[in-house]
């Protein structure tokens, strides 16, 4: 297990002068910094941790509870929690559950002073990107952030990007919905138009605005699209 000493690091750190970076806005001023939250009843060890991440550059907040972090406005930035199983509130799994259903973005890493191999298994089953034991080796710790803040980051896009073609399909027509979704169903110009009682021509017509629309570049991007709609035939 991991030898390293926090503490003797975290006293280093203290000396070190802090980069000017924004790890102390409010949240109504996020600038899109990844952010680590840090939620952990023990200051001694939850205040160093925050130094350490402000100085690997980026945004810190800590709280020493549970409810103190859930109260905390969601800001969709690049984030990860580094929760401290034992809380004085609400557990560990708990609040891991609650990050899950309503901020999936947010992978969690899990930090402990006990050696709890069955918790440790549930925290991974339930999705937790690590699981470290205190004392922890700081690069190690670092490295996990790293991975989780990667993770979030492109999480957020793909939800960005589904939500931008969530409002691009909103834009068709009902007639244009109805071809796209014959066309990614696999239907020839004709097929689609003896489905929807019209003519081939108009057919590729309703194509030709909905892949403008849609900003297709090719009737295999269109497919591809309705796919990640999730769009069916009727």
């Amino acid at each position: 297990m991991i030898t390293h000493s926090y503490h003797a690091a975290s006293a280093q750190i203290r000396c070190r002068p802090l980069p000017i970076v924004a790890n102390d806005l409010s949240p109504s001023d996020a600038d899109g910094t990844p952010t680590v939250f840090i939620v952990d009843d023990d200051i001694s060890a939850r205040e160093p941790l925050a130094d350490l991440v402000r100085i690997s550059g980026w945004r810190a907040e800590a709280f020493g509870s549970a409810l103190g972090f859930l109260e905390r406005p969601h800001v969709p930035v690049p984030s990860c929690v580094v929760l401290d199983l034992r809380l004085p509130d609400l557990s560990g799994l708990e609040l891991q559950r609650r990050i899950a259903a309503d901020r999936s973005e947010m992978p969690v890493i899990f930090l402990t002073g006990h050696s709890d191999v069955p918790i440790a298994v549930q925290a991974m089953k339930a999705g937790a990107a690590e699981f470290f034991i205190k004392p922890f080796d700081d690069e190690e710790l670092l490295t996990a952030i790293g991975r989780a803040l990667e993770a979030s980051r492109t999480k957020l896009k793909h939800e960005a990007d589904l939500r931008a073609l969530r409002r691009r399909h909103a834009s068709l027509s009902g007639r244009e919905q109805e071809v796209m979704a014959l066309v990614a169903a696999g239907l020839l110009n004709k097929q689609i138009g003896f489905e929807l009682g019209i003519s081939g021509i108009t057919v590729k017509a309703h194509r030709g605005k909905a892949m403008r629309k849609m900003q297709a570049n090719s009737l295999a991007d269109l497919i591809t699209m309705a796919a990640r709609l999730g769009l069916r035939r009727h």
